[in-house]
């Protein structure tokens, strides 16, 4: 009997990929937007503290890759047969070289928070025996976050290519794919780890480090606006499947979708709270929640968006 797993069936087939994928890629860009920006902020500024925002950039990627997993495993149609993911592996395909990063990927995550919550770990009496595991992992920490960095990125890239070989869906097919998932992951994913962060360890609003990724956000927010406008001027200027799926963006329930899921809340609202609403309100807790919130909302809705209109519009 053949043991192996067929990983491209359906890629080119169309096969419908249903909602739990939508969100499984919400959540590993997420796990790697945020990895990434505390890991290259880490390297920026030669950081050896383990800072508030790294300690819930870390923990933050590892519960939503977590979750991220969970929602995969529940959508395959024999959930009990996932092991067989991480066995048998096919090179050629863009699915299994990504189980494979993936497969480094999560445990690193799990040692890279492990050493940035050391301190918080320690304080819990029942897990004194981790204290000769850290002092062990500390002599390699700074390649493990090198790494962690690369396969952070990696991760958010990935699911961009993933979708993107479902070449039957004009939305979905483009290569412009993976960049829009980076730029979105960093968006969302450091938005996510400066409310927890602010929330969970006290961080203040206007530290230093809060500075830098506020005025980060920007210019990830305009590339973010550009690969979307990108792909929606080839579809319009494209062959008669790109020019259908193009209606995408302006009739039925996905364009609502789109315009007040990812326009409206994902880049007006942050937009109107830093520039429409006043100093006062602008620098406040409650709108530094909000304007976060709004960068995730806007993230999902992205997602929902390409994977789900991506499939119910193909000729």
């Amino acid at each position: 009997m053949d043991t192996s797993m067929e990983f491209t069936l359906g890629l080119s087939q169309g096969v419908a990929w249903p909602w739990p994928i939508a969100v499984y890629l919400f959540f590993a860009g997420i796990s790697g937007g945020a990895l990434t920006i505390a890991l290259a902020l880490r390297f920026y500024l030669g950081q050896v503290e383990n800072t508030a925002f790294l300690k819930a950039a870390t923990l933050l990627s590892f519960v939503t890759i977590s979750l991220g997993m969970l929602c995969l495993v529940l959508d395959l149609t024999n959930p009990l047969f996932f092991w067989r993911i991480l066995v048998f592996y096919n090179l050629n395909s863009v699915m299994s070289i990504g189980v494979i990063a993936l497969s480094v990927y999560i445990p690193l995550v799990a040692v890279v928070a492990l050493l940035a919550l050391e301190k918080e770990l320690m304080a819990i009496p029942q897990l004194k025996f981790l204290v000769p595991i850290i002092a062990k992992l500390k002599g390699f920490r700074r390649p493990m976050e090198a790494l962690a960095l690369v396969l952070a990125l990696s991760v958010c890239a990935y699911t961009g290519f993933l979708i993107s070989a479902l070449i039957r869906f004009p939305l979905i097919n483009t290569s412009v794919l993976p960049a829009l998932f980076i730029a979105s992951g960093l968006s969302a994913g450091g938005a996510s780890a400066k409310m927890l962060a602010v929330w969970l360890f006290k961080e203040p609003l206007h530290s230093g480090e809060m500075k830098i990724l506020h005025g980060a956000e920007w210019p990830i927010m305009f590339a973010e606006a550009m690969f979307i406008f990108m792909i929606a001027t080839a579809l319009l200027t494209g062959n008669a499947g790109g020019q259908f799926a193009f209606a995408a963006f302006h009739e039925g329930v996905w364009a609502s979708v789109f315009w007040i899921g990812v326009v409206g809340i994902g880049f007006g609202a942050p937009l109107l709270l830093n520039f429409a609403t006043g100093k006062h309100f602008s620098h406040s807790a409650k709108a530094f929640y909000m304007s976060g919130m709004s960068a995730v909302v806007g993230m999902m809705c992205l997602r929902l968006f390409v994977l789900l209109a991506g499939q119910n519009y193909a000729i």
